[in-house]
């Protein structure tokens, strides 16, 4: 399979590392700056750029039919749009705030519980996110879909990382140098507390895991997430 790289970075090293060991080529590898040239010949895109890129490349991708995968995080404002184009082109589009597999079960996991602990009044759901210093959102895109599932099964109304009102769940955002990642959601009453963790030992988990997204998107239509990918 052809894949082009949209953005060039850690990550996108990483990633161009895993595809090559699984056999696809790279037609592009863009970095900030530099233009599409190749594009048109790529199976499938991928997407680990910043914030303020991500929407041109996605929007780039659908308007020139090819599939694209996204794992940046920081411009979700936009997400709706990207579902929209994708639709109008006839497209096929991923979006992740985290394409470990790991993380994936994870977020089962914590749609799970948050079921289990909805009538359980007494316990209030704090959470913690740390990632490496680099990182430009706060808080992680994994966080906020943690916070989402929570809040789709309780009381609570939103999230906040700082001055928390009642019916927000606060997020306490940590940058320390070389945290690949690390996600702790709490339960915490009067009588006894409950703790779920995942971290990541390394940028591997999210490249393969946005590898074998390609891969599956490449030749289909429509929008999609990783659950779709992992038959979750």
């Amino acid at each position: 399979m052809k894949i082009a790289l949209l953005g060039y970075g850690k990550m996108g090293k990483v990633i161009e590392r895993i595809a090559l060991e699984r056999g696809h080529e790279i037609v592009l590898k863009k970095s900030s700056g530099s233009d599409y040239a190749g594009l048109e010949n790529a199976d499938a895109a991928i997407d680990f750029s910043i914030p303020d890129a991500a929407v041109g490349n996605i929007s780039t991708c659908l308007n020139g039919n090819i599939p694209v995968v996204s794992g940046t995080t920081g411009w979700l404002e936009h997400y709706h749009e990207m579902v929209q184009l994708c639709e109008e082109k006839g497209g096929a589009f991923i979006y992740g705030s985290n394409f470990s597999l790991g993380v994936n079960i994870f977020f089962e996991l914590n749609s799970y519980l948050a079921k289990m602990m909805e009538n359980l009044k007494d316990y209030k759901v704090t959470m913690e996110e740390i990632h490496h210093t680099q990182k430009l959102d706060a808080p992680s895109g994994t966080a906020i879909s943690l916070a989402k599932d929570i809040i789709n099964h309780s009381d609570y109304a939103g999230w906040a990382i700082e001055s928390p009102k009642k019916d927000d769940i606060f997020i306490d955002v940590k940058r320390i140098e070389g945290v690949p990642g690390t996600h702790t959601i709490t339960y915490d009453s009067a009588i006894d507390r409950i703790d779920i963790t995942h971290t990541a030992h390394s940028r591997e988990g999210f490249a393969l895991g946005a590898v074998v997204a390609a891969e599956w998107l490449a030749g289909k239509q429509g929008v999609y997430s990783m659950k779709d990918v992992l038959g979750l």
